[in-house]
This record gives C-alpha cells, sequence and structure tokens, in this order.
C-alpha cells in the first residue's frame, strides 16, 4: 500500500511595511491616470491670479526653485488686461538690490519689451487685451539673440545684451514695478487684469516646445514651475483655478 504525500503551501501575512508600500503604488497608479485622462481630454486646472484693481499695493512675490544666475532664459506666461492707452503695465518684475535685472513691460505705445539692466528691447507685436495670451520671451547671453512668441507665432530675432549675466539674489514679483528692492510701487505701473502659468527656465525652449505650451502641453519651468511654486499674494489679488 502506497502513502500519499501532500504538500501545504504556506502564504506569508502581509507585513504592515508591504501593505503601506502596495497602497502608495495604487495611488501613485491612480494620480498617474488622472493626470493623463486631463491632458488627453484638454484640460488641466492650473492657478491663475486676478488684479481687479490699479493699486500700489497688489503684488505677489514668488520663490524660485534655484538662483536666477542666469545666461540663457526662456520666460512664459498667460496674461489678460482691459487696460488700454498711453499706460505701462509692468508684467514681470526681477529686482536685485540695485538693479532690474529683468523686467517685461507692455510700454506706453503699445509695445512690448523686456529690459536687462539697462535699456530695453523692444517688439512691436499685436497688442495684449481682454483674450488670453500665451507670451514667451527667450534670450541668449552667448548671441545676444531675443525674441518674443505671441500664441506661439514668433518674432523676428534682435540681437541684445550679448555676454550679459542676470545676477542672482533677488526678488521676483508679478503685478507691480520694483523701484528699489523693498519695493517703492507705482499704481500708474501696477498690473490690472490677470495672469497665470507663469514659468522659466535657464535655457531656450525650441520654438517647438514653446508652440505646444499654447495647447496646454505639460512643460514645467525648472526656475519658476507654476504648478509647485511657492508664492505670496498681497493685497486685492485672487487666487483662482481655471482650466485650460
Amino acid at each position: 500500500m502506497q502513502l500519499l504525500t501532500l504538500s501545504v503551501l504556506v502564504v506569508p501575512r502581509p507585513t504592515s511595511s508591504t501593505l503601506l508600500y502596495d497602497a502608495k503604488m495604487r495611488l501613485s497608479f491612480i494620480l498617474f491616470i488622472i493626470t493623463i485622462s486631463a491632458v488627453f481630454s484638454g484640460t488641466l486646472a492650473i492657478r491663475s491670479l486676478v488684479f481687479p484693481n490699479a493699486t500700489s499695493t497688489s503684488y505677489v512675490e514668488l520663490f524660485p526653485q534655484k538662483p536666477l544666475s542666469l545666461k540663457a532664459f526662456t520666460l512664459c506666461m498667460r496674461v489678460a488686461t482691459e487696460l488700454s492707452g498711453r499706460r505701462e503695465i509692468i508684467l514681470f518684475a526681477y529686482r536685485t538690490r540695485h538693479y532690474d535685472e529683468l523686467n517685461v513691460w507692455r510700454e506706453l505705445d503699445g509695445r512690448l519689451s523686456f529690459y536687462l539692466t539697462g535699456n530695453p528691447v523692444l517688439f512691436q507685436v499685436p497688442g495684449l487685451g481682454a483674450l488670453q495670451t500665451h507670451l514667451c520671451v527667450t534670450w541668449d547671453s552667448s548671441s545676444g539673440a531675443a525674441a518674443l512668441f505671441i500664441d506661439g507665432r514668433k518674432s523676428l530675432t534682435k540681437i541684445y545684451r550679448k555676454g550679459h549675466t542676470i545676477r542672482e539674489g533677488g526678488r521676483v514679483v508679478l503685478g507691480q514695478d520694483l523701484d528699489n528692492y523693498l519695493g517703492g510701487f507705482d499704481v500708474r505701473q501696477s498690473f490690472v487684469g490677470e495672469i497665470s502659468d507663469v514659468n522659466l527656465w535657464d535655457y531656450v525652449l525650441s520654438d517647438t516646445a514653446v508652440q505646444d505650451m499654447v495647447t496646454a502641453k505639460i512643460t514645467r519651468g525648472n526656475v519658476l514651475d507654476w504648478e509647485t511654486v511657492e508664492f505670496r499674494p498681497n493685497g486685492e489679488v485672487v487666487e483662482i483655478n481655471v482650466n485650460l
């Protein structure tokens, strides 16, 4: 008579650390699916800043992920304003203790410009209005090449401040021009309207990468990343969420 031998498989009970790991993996997968779904559905929720009135007290200070010591950059934002006429409007301000290192303006005559410690480079481009505009500024110190993009359309290239370096150690502000390091704001230069999706890179993006951002494809700056950057609103600024 033969004896039948049975083998018993013993399955170990999962430990608390294993359960925690599995839960994290499931959550990561869910977040990944949500992000992909948002991209393919054409919607992406982002923070947006509304500056309702002209004041000398309303502004937002941004705190970059890395120092702004730049020999090249791409700066992008979405902007809308109903301010018209001969009115200067500051769109972006970065100032160290003694210099305006990087300022972007709409000038009195409607041209767009940016300043790197001195005289500006100016561009005659379609004016800003109540309809949202995707605006990008690019500059490379090695060649001096400077350009603007309006809703993905590139301006001519101008040569500006070849060999210059933007210095670190300053403050980044939206909504007001920093006439000095601590403020010195002028209501006649303040921004009124809506700004969002402000991203800054320490290199020049390709034309294709800039054009892709117009359709809300995910692209995040490595100096200022609008999705994660810490900012501090002051005055009457209102933060809202919008879908791109």
